[in-house]
């Protein structure tokens, strides 16, 4: 029996998210819009090992803090459509910047994968990334990958089907804001663990965005 799996691939502008989308989905793929917006969507599907793998391209974003549409339809689709599992594309040669958005995306309990592409241009730079290392640090897999040179593709895909099939250990890092922050935090997790939101999102990543004064958010719970 042919089992479903829907994938978000999620990434800063230039991380080679679209050529990792073509490596993944050859020829079978489309492109609309998003519902009742003029953004370009991008969906495609292949089979892999008894799998069928639906591939959503979420528009290219720095962050998820919903200051724009981008940002709205990349975030509503990992908090609302829950994807099976969501595929971070980092630029290995520019990791510090990329990791902001890799942050955001555990906070808000994804299940993620991190494509650590473009793993040729760190090499050429005498960057010595320990992937095995980062990938402990995060608490998630991570997948070194050349996407123009289609490297690391069967690797992403197998790590895919063992994030969607609960076969890899997911232990996400949970960032620390320090004792008032976090006091805080806690307080109006407790708070929000009472209402109806929290059966959709992380009751922490509702915490976290109500101390940002996120009004997408406020609006949530004034609805």
């Amino acid at each position: 029996m042919t089992e479903s799996v829907t994938v978000a691939l999620v990434g800063n502008p230039n991380s080679g998210k679209t050529t990792v989308f073509n490596n993944l989905t050859g020829a079978h793929h489309y492109v609309g819009n998003w519902p009742g917006v003029t953004v370009e969507k991008k969906e495609g599907s292949l089979e892999y090992r008894g799998h069928q793998i639906r591939v959503v391209d979420l528009p290219g974003v720095y962050s998820l803090t919903a200051y724009s549409l981008d940002e709205i339809i990349a975030r509503n689709f990992v908090v609302e459509e829950r994807p099976d599992v969501v595929v971070d594309i980092v630029d290995a040669s520019s990791l510090e910047r990329n990791l902001y958005l890799t942050v955001q995306l555990l906070e808000m309990g994804a299940r993620l994968i991190v494509a650590l592409n473009m793993m040729d241009q760190a090499e050429a730079k005498g960057y010595d990334i320990e992937v095995a290392h980062l990938s402990h640090l995060l608490g998630v897999p991570v997948v070194p990958m050349a996407a123009k040179r289609n490297q690391g593709t069967a690797e992403l895909l197998d790590e895919i089907v063992r994030v969607a099939t609960a076969k890899a250990e997911i232990r996400p890092l949970k960032i620390e804001y320090g004792w008032e922050l976090e006091e805080e935090i806690s307080s109006l997790e407790a708070a929000v663990s009472q209402t109806e939101l929290s059966q959709r999102y992380s009751p922490r990543w509702l915490a976290v965005k109500l101390l940002e004064e996120d009004e997408e958010i406020i609006g949530k719970f004034r609805d």
